[in-house]
C-alpha cells in the first residue's frame, strides 16, 4: 500500500533501496543529527533488507519516501513501537538526498506518515526525539502540530560533544 501526500508518496522499502541507505548513512551531513552507528558495509545493509528485517506490521511500519513528480527516492519514514494496547507509536525520518533539503519534502514526509499512523493504524499519539540543536527538524515538527513535552539531558552525542534532545508528541486530532 502507498501513502501519498501533496509531494511525496510513501511506499515499502525493498532490496533495490540497499545502496540508497547504505549512502545516506554514510554521509556526515545526512547523518549529522542522528544517534551515532557503527559503519556497515554494503552487503549487510542488502541483507538487513532482504533476511533480516521483518516485514512491515503495525508494531513497526518502514517507507521509502519517493518525490511524486519524479519518483525519486530521497528518504525514508518508520512507525515503530505501535502497540495496539497503548495506542502510540515513535516516529524515525530522515531525507538522504540533500538537494531535496528545505523544500517542503520532509513536511510533507512527516504529515503523511502521521495521517498514514492516525488513519490506518489507529494511533491516538505519536512522539519522536529530535536534537536540541536541531532546529530545522524541530521547526517541521513544530509546523505539523508536534509540541516539545521534555528534555533529555545530554542523550545525544555529535562530533565527541554530548547534547540534550526533545521529547516532542502528537495527538490524534492535532495533526495540520
Amino acid at each position: 500500500m502507498n501513502v501519498s501526500g501533496e509531494l511525496v508518496m510513501l511506499r515499502a522499502m525493498g532490496p533495490e533501496d540497499a545502496k540508497a541507505l547504505w549512502r545516506w548513512n554514510h554521509d556526515p551531513d545526512v547523518m549529522r543529527w542522528m544517534d551515532e552507528g557503527y559503519p556497515q558495509s554494503l552487503a549487510s545493509v542488502q541483507r538487513w533488507m532482504t533476511e533480516d528485517r521483518p516485514r512491515n506490521d503495525f508494531g513497526d511500519v518502514l517507507f521509502g519516501v519517493e518525490t511524486l513528480d519524479e519518483g525519486n527516492l530521497i528518504g525514508m519514514v518508520r512507525l515503530h513501537g505501535a502497540e495496539p494496547e497503548l495506542g502510540g507509536a515513535e516516529l524515525d525520518v530522515y531525507l538522504g538526498e540533500k538537494n531535496y533539503w528545505g523544500k517542503g519534502y520532509g513536511t510533507d514526509a512527516v504529515r503523511t506518515a502521521c495521517r498514514f499512523g492516525f488513519d490506518k493504524m489507529r494511533l491516538h499519539r505519536i512522539q519522536l526525539t529530535v536534537a536540541a540543536e536541531n532546529e530545522s527538524a524541530r521547526h517541521i515538527y513544530r509546523k505539523v502540530g508536534f509540541v516539545e513535552e521534555g528534555r533529555l539531558r545530554h542523550t545525544f552525542r555529535s562530533g565527541g560533544q554530548w547534547g540534550d534532545k526533545f521529547v516532542m508528541g502528537l495527538l490524534e486530532g492535532e495533526l495540520r
